[in-house]
């Protein structure tokens, strides 16, 4: 997979990119990473790539010159051109797992007051937002967006189980997690994480995450398929914890 991001702020990105997961994927030639500095696109002779808006108001509007040519530069026929927008779809991981099946993707990061609506219409072919607020720039969102997608990306995990089962991934929130040592300040993990017995470990991990989503993002739920097991063990939970608070 490649990701271009067109950024006014190239140097944000170097250290994160080459570091940890991200850096090693790129090394291995899983993935390739590049920032486009939109402003090397400029005809203005200062650099310049923000305009005042026509029709008068606050700020100053990221034109579309600049970055029409940044995109081309690199854009290819595969491509997926996004922008990066508090106006866009709102990114989830479902959302990143359709993105780490395409081949090449292509960020804008936005700036100043906005960017000039040419560049929504007829260059990005999709808009995404990582929440709802605003950002100074689009560049930690477009941080967030490669890390959550590359991560994805077949082998950039050395083991395949641990995006399946991050949050969200399943629909749930993740179940906690322990490691050594067994007692640390008195307070144990689990018994049944000790047990060896893979079947009550995996149903104590799935109780666990049904919990963690009712009590922190109940919201999940409503598109969350039950079976008749996860009933069950909902059931179990909503009863220990009325018990938790009446004590």
């Amino acid at each position: 997979m490649q990701i271009d991001i067109m950024t006014l702020f190239p140097n944000v990105f170097t250290e994160i990119l080459g570091t940890s997961i991200l850096g090693k994927a790129q090394k291995s030639g899983l993935l390739t990473i590049n920032t486009v500095d939109i402003r090397d696109f400029s005809k203005d002779k200062h650099r310049s790539v923000d305009e005042p808006p026509y029709g008068g108001g606050g700020g100053m509007v990221l034109g579309p010159q600049a970055v029409f040519d940044a995109v081309e530069s690199v854009k290819k026929e595969e491509s997926e051109v996004i922008l990066l927008t508090p106006q866009g779809k709102p990114f989830n991981q479902e959302l990143a797992y359709g993105l780490s099946k395409i081949e090449h993707i292509i960020l804008i990061c936005g700036h100043y007051e906005g960017v000039d609506e040419r560049i929504r219409e007829h260059l990005a072919a999709k808009e995404i937002s990582i929440g709802d607020y605003v950002l100074t720039g689009g560049e930690a969102a477009a941080l967030v967006l490669t890390d959550a997608v590359a991560r994805l990306v077949p082998g950039v995990l050395g083991n395949v189980e641990s995006a399946s089962q991050d949050s969200f991934s399943m629909g749930l929130l993740e179940y906690p997690q322990y490691t050594r040592p067994a007692d640390y300040r008195g307070v144990e993990v689990p018994e049944v994480l000790l047990s060896g017995n893979h079947g009550e470990i995996d149903s104590f991990r799935k109780k666990e995450s049904l919990r963690n989503t009712l009590k922190r993002r109940a919201d999940l739920f409503n598109n969350y398929h039950f079976s008749e097991t996860d009933l069950e063990l909902i059931r179990e939970v909503i009863k220990e914890e009325m018990e938790r608070g009446s004590e």
